[in-house]
């Protein structure tokens, strides 16, 4: 990886994206620290730090959300429009038509999306502001007066600082959409894989940070929580990186044609099934389905019983029934969606009728319905394996936490800053960003050569 990087640098025109890449991150980066005016931060840290969904998601904006900065929902209105907008395409023809319409139906599903993000966008303000003004004065802005001292009543004031985030959050999370798609166009790989990164990697630099501190301070134990987290780290970057990369390869054998007089064909090939093909999206849409209950309920209930009891019977921090519960619920919706997603991007019948086509089949195996059967087992095996693995990483972290908290640890901020399903997301964006620079290099490669 760091021969490619440094091949990529000799190269004009991808050291140039690169540059624009970096540049476009490190303007997400400053955005996650332009305050909005007038807002109490202390006051907005308190009233997230009580939230257990509210802390979840400002760990994901690298902390933006507890600063109150501009771009305090991140990217995350984005990423559920677009795990909406591709569940939808599958029901709904119209959606399943588009998708099928080449570059201008990705352009009109693409305007879709955003529209959706804004909307979602709005929601999210609207759900963070309503629980603001559940919990405490945190709403009321001093550029709108503060009730008897300020020139405007104390409703009036809460009802325009309301607009007003809602309308500044929204405008952010749709700045940082922009600099995503535009990363994607002038830049290196996905720029909305790339700003996540930033995002997790950010939040775990601050917090290993801090742990350093506080064991130069005198606090030796932070010392030794750090060197527990960079093992397992290593472990699991190596476990992750065997996995992402290993494949199932079906050989394919393709018969001799002879036309006039040429011979044609008589060659061998494989179809490559990858075992985590779907990489983490089984794991971001059972996260996002199982999270959305107590998400409503902590925005709009936080202080009621139905959010007391879904924290003790049905959550990854409550009672141990609870925590049980909600593991086997979650492994149930990541095998679900698991299977889905490996329909969508693997058809057993296409594959089949693509090879018959052209001349091909596979050993021991009869061309055709056979043939579309035989290769439905093997995804179905893989995908099995894959539901399994991607499982075991999204429970390590509660499994540690449930253990160590039993020795009698105290501090596991390392673990829920830099969970495996962060690790996760933060190896395959690295993977797909070296893939993207070596086909970056090989495409200028054979420029050179055809010129």
């Amino acid at each position: 990886m760091f021969e490619t990087i440094k091949n990529c640098f000799k190269v004009k025109e991808i050291r140039k994206k690169i540059f624009i890449t970096l540049l476009l991150l490190l303007l997400f980066r400053l955005g996650c620290y332009i305050p909005v005016p007038g807002i109490d931060t202390a006051q907005f840290s308190s009233v997230i730090a009580g939230n257990s969904f509210l802390n979840i998601l400002s760990s994901i904006t690298g902390g933006s959300l507890a600063n109150a900065t501009l771009f305090a929902l991140g990217i995350s209105p984005y990423i559920n429009a677009s795990i909406i907008i591709q569940l939808l395409t599958v029901g709904i023809p119209a959606l399943e038509r588009l998708s099928k319409q080449g570059e201008e139906g990705r352009k009109k599903i693409a305007q879709i999306t955003r529209y959706v993000t804004i909307a979602l966008a709005v929601a999210q303000a609207i759900g963070i502001i309503v629980n603001f003004g559940i919990q405490g004065d945190a709403l009321r802005l001093e550029i709108f007066g503060s009730g008897a001292v300020g020139a405007i009543p104390e409703t009036a004031a809460k009802w325009m600082a309301g607009i007003f985030l809602t309308v500044v959050y929204t405008a952010g999370s749709m700045l940082v959409m922009w600099l995503g798609e535009r990363i994607t166009e002038y830049g290196i790989s996905n720029g909305i894989s790339l700003i996540i990164f930033a995002g997790i990697l950010s939040t775990a630099g601050l917090t290993i940070v801090g742990n350093l501190i506080e064991g130069f301070q005198g606090n030796l134990n932070r010392f030794w929580e750090l060197l527990g987290f960079v093992i397992l780290t290593v472990v699991e970057f190596v476990a992750i990186v065997t996995v992402d990369l290993s494949e199932r390869r079906v050989p394919v054998q393709y018969a001799k044609q002879v036309k006039g007089r040429k011979m044609y064909g008589g060659q061998s090939s494989v179809i490559p099934i990858r075992i985590s093909g779907s990489g983490v999206m089984p794991l971001i849409f059972a996260f996002a389905l199982i999270t959305f209950p107590q998400m409503i309920i902590s925005l709009f209930w936080p202080n009621s019983g139905a959010m007391a009891g879904i924290t003790e019977w049905f959550s990854g921090s409550g009672a141990w029934y609870g925590q049980l519960l909600y593991m086997i619920a979650l492994c149930l919706l990541i095998f679900a969606f698991s299977f889905f997603y490996a329909s969508m991007q693997f058809n057993p019948e296409d594959v089949s009728k693509t090879i018959q086509q052209n001349g091909g089949f596979i050993q021991g195996i009869r061309p055709g319905k056979p043939t579309a059967e035989y290769l439905k087992r093997i995804n179905n095996r893989i995908t099995l394996f894959g539901a399994i693995y991607l499982s075991l990483v999204a429970f390590i972290p509660s499994i540690l936490g449930m253990v160590l908290t039993s020795l009698g640890a105290s501090n596991l901020t390392l673990l829920s800053v830099f969970s495996t399903t962060g690790i996760l997301i933060v190896v395959s964006v690295s993977l797909e960003l070296d893939k993207e620079l070596e086909s970056q290099l090989m495409m200028k490669n054979y420029k050179g050569f055809l010129k």
